[in-house]
């Protein structure tokens, strides 16, 4: 990958801290949406063979759950079907 990809990666990281941090209880909140979002790739990928939706787990989809969360799953998801990747 570029240096550009982890150029952004690491900015959108540190937004999302900045703003985390901003909150009375924002790092609590953020290590909980990390944590949904990974459960929600983890079970996507152990549900595979009975739904047929395959979301392979790569780095960038680790760091995106992570990151975003659980609606960080499902934009992926989204841009799976509509990239038709």
């Amino acid at each position: 990958m570029s240096f550009g990809v982890y150029a952004a990666a690491g900015a959108v990281l540190l937004v999302l801290l900045r703003c985390a941090l901003a909150q009375k209880r924002g790092v609590r909140c953020f290590l909980a949406g990390s944590v949904c979002g990974l459960g929600a790739l983890a079970v996507l990928a152990l549900l595979q063979p009975v739904t047929g939706v395959a979301l392979p787990m790569t780095r960038f989809t680790a760091f995106v759950a992570a990151v975003l969360g659980m609606p960080g799953v499902a934009a992926v998801l989204v841009l799976r079907v509509i990239l038709r990747v």
